[in-house]
């Protein structure tokens, strides 16, 4: 299998974070695309030139994270990291979406702040993603407070562990931990996790 990835992209990462944790990554391999210019190879492969994508087993090429993550799911049987069946899976399913919105509304700010001269930059565009961030946020902390979100280590929280560690990487001076105390210490914890950290951005980048 073939992954078209970036290092820093948080989609990728969970991506590789679950194909890890599947024990699934020595048969994938990565090979580096950029993204932003129509020069891209990207485009040959995701006419939406984006990354993840994946090449799979049969040659087909999976464009979504989303998808990529059921189709490595559907892989082994074993570690299970998405429900089968009944309302933990929507549940789940439903966190991973919610995560994912955190890492879109992050990426959007993050182009924003990127691919515009400051001063031509819309605040108002920072201000609606960062308010749909810590909305979804609360609501994580509610969940893992709760102990409706991480008591296991699946999806779901492969994909929250990437939102938080991209703000952290995109945003350190903005405190997503103020008044998220039980969210803050798991993530603390998951960040020692081996497939967390042997896919942590490279330094500098």
């Amino acid at each position: 299998m073939y992954l078209c990835f970036s290092p820093t992209s948080p989609y990728v990462r969970k991506v590789l974070m679950l194909a890890m944790e599947k024990g699934l990554d020595s048969e994938i391999n990565l090979v580096p695309m950029g993204t932003f210019t129509k020069e891209s190879e990207i485009w040959q492969k995701n006419p939406l030139g984006k990354v993840p994508a994946l090449e799979t087993r049969e040659g087909t090429v999976l464009c979504d994270s989303p998808l990529i993550c059921e189709y490595l799911e559907s892989l082994n049987q074993s570690p299970s990291l998405v429900p089968s069946s009944g309302d933990a899976r929507w549940k789940a399913l439903n966190f991973h979406a919610l995560a994912d919105g955190v890492m879109d509304a992050s990426l959007l700010r993050t182009m924003e702040r990127r691919q515009r001269p400051s001063e031509h930059q819309l605040e108002s565009v920072h201000e609606a993603q960062k308010f749909k961030i810590d909305t979804t946020l609360d609501v994580f902390e509610k969940a893992v407070t709760d102990k409706t979100l991480g008591n296991d280590f699946g999806l779901a929280e492969i994909s929250l562990a990437c939102a938080l560690a991209y703000l952290d990487f995109r945003y350190a001076d903005e405190d997503w931990r103020s008044n998220r105390p039980n969210l803050s210490n798991w993530f603390k914890a998951i960040s020692e996790r081996p497939s967390f950290v042997k896919t942590s951005p490279p330094a500098g980048s």
